[in-house]
């Protein structure tokens, strides 16, 4: 199988130990990964800003770039959702406005094969045990897009209660936003800010070393929620994880 890891701009900006994290993994489990280097935004903080006939380019390069993959694997479940719910909107618009079925001609071929990482494993790989190993308390946060949108339902948690070492907590409050959405949080400061003390203070009030996670855009804002109020919990995303083993842990 021929994979493309789509890392994304926070990813590739902010954390690009996250797509180590995922080649590293998919290695181990005998896939061969590219990473194409003609990739850019995927256009979802245009099309979720009102820009939507700005996000079209991005869209139509995304096609052009991964078209010839047989599977995109992505470790962050919004521009996964992006891909796998947006761009076939993005078609139909512009059929709807008169302007042709090209466009949706052209992104329809990229749209069925991008996976999140985590469904990526479970439904197409069909491992749950990947071979992890992380000696700590963790408790997992299921993201709005991951949640929602691309219904990713248990397979994070079956991935995590496979790991050897690591003890799953429970997260109160799990299925609450933690208050990122993208703009929103630029837009809605204080709901914002409000909604991620919320979530931390039930993640703290599990008593775990770790907050996982299948998206850094939503770790970015619980990890700098964590770091105001002062709690010794750290953000971790779920790649990171399965990637560590015995041999080579994560520190």
């Amino acid at each position: 199988m021929r994979v493309a890891l789509f890392l994304t701009c926070v990813n590739d900006t902010l954390y690009p130990e996250t797509g180590r994290a995922v080649v590293k993994l998919l290695t181990r489990l005998g896939i061969d990964v590219d990473f194409p280097m003609g990739q850019t935004c995927c256009g979802q903080a245009h099309y979720n800003t009102g820009y939507r006939h700005e996000a079209e380019p991005l869209a139509r390069h995304f096609s052009d770039v991964f078209g010839e993959y047989e599977a995109i694997v992505t470790p962050s479940g919004s521009c996964g959702a992006m891909v796998r719910e947006l761009y076939p909107r993005m078609g139909e618009r512009a059929r709807a406005e008169g302007r042709g079925d090209t466009l949706a001609r052209t992104l329809a071929p990229v749209v069925p094969k991008t996976y999140e990482l985590t469904e990526f494993l479970v439904d197409v790989l069909g491992v749950t045990d990947v071979g992890a190993y992380y000696p700590h308390t963790v408790t997992y946060h299921p993201t709005c897009h991951g949640l929602r949108s691309l219904g990713l339902g248990d397979r994070p948690r079956r991935l995590l209660q496979a790991v050897k070492g690591l003890e799953l907590r429970e997260l109160p409050g799990a299925d609450e936003c933690c208050g990122f959405g993208g703009t929103f949080a630029v837009k809605n400061p204080d709901v914002s800010s409000a909604m991620g003390a919320d979530k931390v203070r039930n993640a703290a009030s599990t008593g775990a070393d770790a907050l996982c996670a299948a998206d850094n855009s939503c770790l970015m804002h619980i990890g700098g929620t964590m770091a105001r109020l002062r709690t010794e919990m750290r953000p971790v995303h779920i790649a990171e994880i399965l990637a560590s083993t015995e041999e080579e842990p994560l520190t």
